[in-house]
């Protein structure tokens, strides 16, 4: 065999982390007769609770989203890294269920989280009106018993000052039929001394319940740990070798932050860990690329306690003997023919409704009616997609004709409504049409007029937004060819480290999220103005 097939058939075999790259935290993972699916946590964008599909662990594709509509979740005025965190996907007597947690705080030990339950037969849908359970915590997942039963786990949250705000694992019936939740409820575990008990998931197994938690926090101490016990109500019992992953005290390790996982049984018995990590810039610096996705192969001996090979996470792992199943490769330009929105893309704070994002009214082009500010909260119009290597570009030609400075229209690096790039046309007092380039860091806003260009009269001009690892440049098209825009900018400031910002020991601000690219338009005047972008292309090198 020749060293370039070796190489192929290899590849074939392994799996190579993440799996899912950029913006995929908290991975939910679950299989269906021959089917795997991993839901992840998508925070403040639409479609919430993002789901990718796999036959062979290896290869996976994009579904979209299944939290689409305001039926299911309404993010207006929803705070940057609020919304929806760590759903947790099952399959149980013919449906798919969801449990999803909206977060809507951080301030103060208030998370003011509400839980909600959705089923649907099929993963594509149609999903259910949301079943409102109870707001006692985040986190919250769903465990079907052998007996029938099903029940509802979830950190309870501790507001009250002086007591820990991660209060332990609650556990209580949810009846299916009625649709509420039954019974006592009861704390069945309180973590280890590692702290910050969360991420539940409940496993039945070689005659035990097994208690998969996320501990330490979901930065550089993060870790997933293991208990089990008899009775379903415990004690918990916590694995005596440690944690099960973790990448603590490791810095160089090139995958951090390990922690946060969920376990999957394979049709041959094998089991696998999906867990989320970080793959920061430099050794426990930013992580531009935000929470991603891996999966690690668990030996799980009879009698035994589940393990993973030298318990820290590995770049490649071998893969399950699955018949091999890749995907078509996606497109790298969207002519935005299709009549809604591909999987690839994101909306900021609100769905992708016909009234902004416009797919019928110009063939072959995405007519984005304007929104609010960079700042605003409720009606912004961003369509983005997640930045998935640390070196990739976005770019787009736009036909936009501004009434006055009030309307905006281009393209941004974006992490949240503090921390951004953007270039983008205006029409200045003079009546000029020009490109001009604002940044915000930590909410302080930069204009740089060094930059400006004056594109009166060029009806269609191309923007491209570039990552170049820790930099960020844009560049121009009015007809000649392209140009760069002759400054580079901090691109790590687009990321969980940097936003995240506490003031006497209190989060006010956090990051669970990651960096995007994508195409905003502002009417700050809210006059009907929009901007026609005719295709939008995404490479990574």
């Amino acid at each position: 065999m020749s060293t370039e097939i070796a190489d192929v058939a290899t590849a074939a075999r392994s799996i190579r982390n993440p799996v899912l790259t950029g913006f995929h935290p908290d991975p939910s993972i679950l299989r269906v007769e021959d089917d795997y699916y991993l839901a992840t946590s998508t925070f403040e964008w639409y479609p919430g609770v993002r789901v990718h599909h796999s036959r062979d662990l290896i290869h996976w594709r994009a579904l979209g989203g299944i939290v689409t509509e305001r039926r299911l979740l309404d993010l207006r005025g929803c705070g940057d890294s609020n919304g929806i965190w760590a759903p947790d996907l099952t399959w149980h007597d013919g449906q798919y269920h969801l449990v999803y947690s909206d977060v809507a705080s951080f301030a103060s030990g208030y998370w003011d989280p509400q839980n909600h339950l959705t089923t649907a037969p099929d993963i594509t849908g149609p999903w259910t009106d949301p079943v409102r359970l109870h707001a006692h915590g985040f986190d919250a997942s769903l465990f079907h018993d052998d007996d029938g039963t099903t029940w509802l786990l979830n950190m309870s949250a501790d507001w009250r000052p002086g007591r820990n705000r991660f209060g332990g694992i609650e556990i209580q019936q949810y009846d299916r039929s009625a649709k509420r939740l039954v019974g006592e409820r009861r704390i069945i575990f309180t973590g280890t001394a590692a702290g910050l008990t969360e991420g539940p998931h409940l496993y039945r197994h070689d005659g035990w319940y097994w208690l998969v938690t996320a501990e330490g926090g979901t930065s550089w101490d993060h870790q997933v740990t293991v208990a089990r016990s008899r009775d379903l109500f415990g004690p918990y019992e916590v694995d005596p070798a440690g944690p099960l992953l973790t990448s603590a005290g490791r810095p160089d390790l090139a995958l951090q932050k390990a922690g946060h996982g969920s376990l999957v049984r394979t049709q041959h018995g094998g089991w696998y860990l999906a867990h989320l990590v970080g793959r920061p810039y430099t050794p426990l610096g930013n992580c531009v690329l935000g929470r991603e996705t891996a999966i690690q192969q668990v030996d799980w001996p009879s009698g035994g306690w589940p393990s993973v090979p030298g318990g820290i996470p590995a770049d490649e792992i071998s893969a399950p003997g699955l018949p091999e199943h890749p995907w078509p490769a996606e497109e790298v330009t969207d002519h935005f023919e299709a009549p809604e929105l591909g999987t690839a893309w994101s909306t900021l704070r609100r769905p992708a409704t016909p009234d902004w994002v416009d797919l019928r009214s110009r063939p072959s082009h995405l007519r984005v009616y304007g929104g609010q500010s960079p700042v605003g909260k409720q009606t912004p119009s961003l369509v983005a997609r997640r930045v998935g290597a640390t070196r990739c570009s976005l770019e787009t030609v736009v036909a936009f004709d501004p009434a006055d400075h009030r309307q905006l229209a281009g393209i941004t690096g974006y992490y949240n409504t503090q921390n951004w790039y953007y270039a983008y046309l205006t029409r200045a007092d003079d009546g000029r049409r020009t490109l001009e380039v604002l940044s915000s860091n930590s909410g302080k806003r930069t204009a740089h007029p060094a930059l400006a260009v004056d594109v009166t009269g060029v009806d269609r001009v191309g923007l491209r937004v570039v990552f170049d690892g820790p930099a960020l440049r844009f560049a121009y098209d009015s007809g000649s060819g392209w140009q760069e825009l002759p400054m580079t900018f901090d691109a790590t400031i687009l990321s969980d480290e940097h936003a995240a910002r506490e003031v006497d020991g209190e989060p006010a601000a956090w990051g669970f999220t990651g960096a995007f690219l994508g195409l905003w338009v502002q009417d700050l005047g809210a006059d009907g103005a929009y901007a026609d972008f005719d295709h939008a292309t995404y490479l990574e090198s």
